[in-house]
């Protein structure tokens, strides 16, 4: 008899004394997405995976256990506060805090005018200033708001994506003022708009147009700025809207090899630009559900890289993440317990290896992070790194009978739906039917059910109630912030050379009309003669016009 053959034996033997013995709850055991979780995982499970093929060593290629030989033992993961609120000036102090507090990566929120290309001027702005990030309108306001960041010795994320290219060249432009030169800049710009008529909806253009522009900044990173991630394709704000953990990998994928392929009719060799896209997960309350999503997320992308879209440079193949814990998890009732889903989640995506993590505050379901919550935040991650022991080895639960069998069903759930995307036509056809909306939706509306019928437990919500209002003290604006801005702004628009300005808008409108052209270096030149971001988007809308979404019954 075979090892198999036994294990199969004893697992059969196993499973009728539980049924016999008649203790076993009814359930349901299910994962936070509503996959089925057996009772118990073992050398059956994994019979069917292929060490080297399917798992191999740390930096070995499919890169399932990490992507780096020595994982955190030769580098720990960035800490990369998301924060943005207000004006520039107390982002930029907030900025100098974290940095204080230990973070070596900033990692920029934008209010809503700037992600939807508004002037704060504009009618449209009206009651939105600095209400979820920072407002950004000009040159003047980047400058300001990097203030003496040392740009040179920290990479810089930034959440923008319908006006991505142009705040781009805003940071592009604030820094080469400064004496920082491109090809030296690093850091990320999120510029995933596939996402955003997946899930997000913060969209202006047809999803064509949009993908131009990205394609752009692709081109224009690959040629002239290398330490730059001009696409971080993100399945946070996918799970976020309700999606399971598959379908969150599985729609974040297919979106980064959309990307691909738009790099690769613009004639641009693969191997030139996949080594600085990058991705931006969502990790969740289910351990190890999340554990196996990010150790199937590398094995995926090195697989199409190289398997299917022949990419030589073993850099093409790395898939390289940053991790945020999950808002949609944090409740406003018993604010304080949020800082131990926070917790289990971090230590989740540094068990799956992510490269970079922020960590939500425990107030974030009330306002904005308090100074003390956000300070309490980046404390987790200080703990998990230094008292868990947790980054000692690199991927501590590879082998797990359990982790295991769910990063190979993760896996195929993944291929499967990449087929049905297929089948649709592609990412955009399947966007302009519905498909994805449709499968969120679902999924969200399931979740929301189990919660109802408290099938599914969620602490101080539907079990464990506590008749007290939460004591968080709230964040506050400085009341005089938005003025400031408006003012700086006029001053701004007063002062630039206006034929200065109008030619180079002009520029861009023709680079704008040219399929051929890169407008990145267009728009670069707008923005250093006193463009503003409500004005390129606005020149867009006139070029392009905006996207209204089909309703999709």
């Amino acid at each position: 008899m075979s090892d198999l053959e036994r294990a199969n034996q004893l697992r059969a033997a196993y499973d009728e004394a539980v049924v016999q013995e008649g203790k076993e709850l009814a359930g349901p055991f299910m994962t936070v997405s509503g996959r089925p979780i057996d009772r118990l995982y073992d050398a059956t499970d994994v019979a069917h995976i292929d060490y080297e093929r399917d798992i191999n060593l740390p930096g070995n290629y499919p890169y399932t256990r990490s992507i780096h030989r020595t994982g955190y033992r030769g580098k720990p993961w960035t800490i990369r506060m998301f924060s943005g609120f207000g004006s520039v000036e107390e982002t930029n102090q907030r900025y100098k805090d974290l940095l204080a507090t230990g973070n070596n990566g900033l990692s920029i929120a934008f209010d809503m005018p700037t992600l939807m290309g508004y002037d704060h001027d504009e009618p449209w702005a009206e009651g939105e200033f600095g209400s979820c990030g920072v407002a950004v309108d000009s040159l003047t306001d980047m400058e300001m708001l990097l203030d003496g960041l040392p740009l040179d010795r920290i990479t810089t994320s930034m959440t923008i994506n319908s006006p991505a290219p142009v705040v781009w060249a805003l940071f592009i432009a604030a820094a080469e003022k400064r004496g920082v030169p491109r090809a030296k800049l690093a850091g990320t710009l999120q510029n995933d708009i596939l996402k955003e008529y997946i899930a997000q909806n913060e969209y202006i253009y047809d999803p064509a147009a949009s993908m131009r522009l990205v394609t752009d900044t692709i081109e224009f990173a690959a040629k002239e700025m290398p330490l730059w991630n001009p696409v971080s394709v993100s399945g946070y704000h996918i799970r976020e809207a309700g999606a399971t953990a598959a379908q969150e990998l599985a729609f974040t994928l297919a979106d980064g090899i959309e990307y691909v392929k738009w790099g690769l009719a613009r004639g641009m060799d693969i191997d030139s630009f996949a080594p600085r896209i990058s991705f931006f997960f969502n990790s969740h309350n289910d351990f190890f559900e999340e554990v196996a999503k990010f150790r199937a997320a590398r094995r995926i992308w090195a697989r199409q890289m190289r398997e299917r879209f022949g990419a030589k440079n073993p850099r093409s193949w790395l898939m390289r993440f940053h991790t945020q814990t999950a808002g949609v998890s944090l409740t406003e009732q018993q604010p304080e317990v949020n800082l131990v889903r926070v917790a289990i989640q971090a230590l989740a995506a540094v068990m799956g290896g992510t490269q970079s993590l922020h960590t939500d505050a425990m107030d974030e379901a009330i306002a904005l992070p308090s100074d003390k919550a956000a300070r309490l935040a980046v404390r987790t991650q200080q703990v998990i790194l230094h008292e868990s022991g947790v980054s000692n080895t690199i991927d501590p639960l590879g082998g797990s009978y359990f982790v295991e069998k769910l990063t190979s069903e993760m896996e195929k759930d993944v291929l499967d739906y990449f087929d049905k995307i297929e089948a649709l036509g592609g990412v955009i056809p399947a966007i302009e039917t519905g498909f994805f909306q449709k499968e969120i939706a679902d999924a969200s509306a399931r979740f929301q059910f189990e919660v109802d019928t408290r099938d599914r437990i969620v602490v101080g919500v539907n079990d464990y109630l506590m008749d007290e209002q939460p004591d968080i003290p709230i964040l506050k604006f400085d009341p005089e912030g938005e003025k400031r801005h408006l003012a700086r702004l006029k001053k701004h628009k007063a002062e630039r050379d206006a034929a200065r300005h109008a030619a180079a808008l002009a520029a861009l409108e023709e680079a704008s009309r040219d399929a051929n052209a890169n407008t990145m270096p267009y728009i670069i030149d707008a923005v250093n003669a006193g463009a503003t971001v409500g004005e390129v988007c606005n020149l867009w809308r006139r070029v392009f016009g905006e996207y209204k979404e089909q309703v999709v019954v």
